[in-house]
């Protein structure tokens, strides 16, 4: 073997390091966490979770280390990490465009520097017909390639790309009737108290997680979103037969730094979990549609819309930047549809058949 570490991946996608027996190469590479020997493999491995690669590189700094092409898409990312948290992206943005740019780095197999403009359309093309991905990853991907290699590293080509048009696809939407059976369907007073506050706020899942106890204004009976999406902030609605549900949820949880805690009362609940229980009551409720948190406010939109509420008003419930973004629910509500008569009930045809 040669001298030194080998550092790569394994078809698990665990990070590997391969190295001769060496006692404080061992030293070093137990005290990086989820570490495992493979006997007979020869290898160390360790789970890819946010900074491991960094902290290998950290532990085993003044080592002779050989790093696998297929790592080397790892080593930008924290140069890319640090601009991002700097301008205050969220977790989830700052997540999918490190994302993007190792999966990039990896399908191309080249050093940032040595990417050209033939390199980003080959995997476009690769996301688009051989993945099959939506628009929206495509737009996504290609915010992620612009911010970075335009941005970052000042390349022109960048800013040639054509974006894909967005698919049109009209947003789900659950009648009022079955909003109602999912919310019946929840006996736990969290779960009800979460689900309720999404349908009457129009939350979107990353805002209802991270409410505090004070964002709650019973007395204008107002909700105060903080540094929601576009890093604003806006009020909307506290109803109040979702208050009566908070107030009973705050009786029996009583909650301290965040209205809705997780597993650690320091942290709040997981949008996984908001997913799995908006899952786990639709399925007791026995809808068959195919619907997330999300539906949740698309629905709250479309039943304000359909009550006469004006547009205009719901952008600013909604948070929506464009009132363009928010038009969308002019397609999906039922409102001038149902006024609409249709031709076949306009004829004047033989009632009954033919036996």
């Amino acid at each position: 073997m040669n001298t030194g570490v080998i550092l790569g991946r394994d078809s698990s996608g665990r990070i590997t390091a391969a190295f001769s027996y060496k006692a404080e190469y061992v030293e070093k590479v137990k005290t990086i966490p989820g570490h495992r020997w493979h006997p007979k493999e020869k290898y160390w491995s360790f789970p890819d979770t946010d900074g491991t690669f960094e902290k290998i590189l950290k532990d085993l700094e003044g080592e002779e280390i050989h790093i696998d092409p297929a790592l080397q898409s790892e080593l930008p990312a924290e140069d890319l990490k640090r601009e991002l948290l700097s301008r205050k992206y969220s977790y989830r943005t700052v997540k999918g465009y490190l994302y993007y740019n190792r999966d990039f780095l990896c399908f191309v197999k080249k050093q940032p520097s040595e990417v050209n403009d033939s390199d980003i359309k080959d995997y476009l093309v690769h996301l688009a017909e051989e993945k099959q991905s939506a628009t929206f990853t495509l737009n996504q991907a290609i915010n992620v390639l612009k911010f970075y290699y335009g941005s970052m590293l000042k390349k022109k080509f960048v800013y040639e790309v054509k974006r894909p048009r967005k698919d049109k696809k009209l947003s789900i939407v659950l009648s009022k009737e079955e909003v109602a059976k999912i919310l019946n369907s929840v006996d736990n007073i969290k779960h009800k108290a979460i689900l309720m506050l999404v349908y009457s706020a129009g939350l979107r899942v990353g805002e209802v997680i991270k409410l505090k106890p004070e964002d709650i204004d019973s007395k204008r009976m107002l909700i105060h979103i903080k540094g929601s999406k576009g890093r604003k902030d806006r009020y909307t609605l506290l109803s109040e037969m979702a208050l009566e549900i908070l107030r009973k949820y705050w009786r029996d949880y009583k909650p301290e730094k965040w209205l809705f805690e997780g597993a650690r009362k320091d942290r709040y609940i997981t949008t996984r979990t908001v997913d799995k229980i908006m899952e786990h009551a639709c399925e007791k409720a026995g809808i068959k549609k195919d619907v997330s948190v999300h539906t949740l406010r698309h629905s709250f939109a479309t039943h304000l819309l359909e009550g006469g509420t004006d547009l205009r008003y719901i952008q600013e419930l909604l948070g929506h930047a464009s009132s363009k973004t928010t038009e969308i629910y002019t397609h999906v509500s039922t409102q001038s549809l149902g006024k609409i008569k249709g031709p076949l009930d306009g004829l004047n045809l033989k009632k009954g058949g033919n036996d």
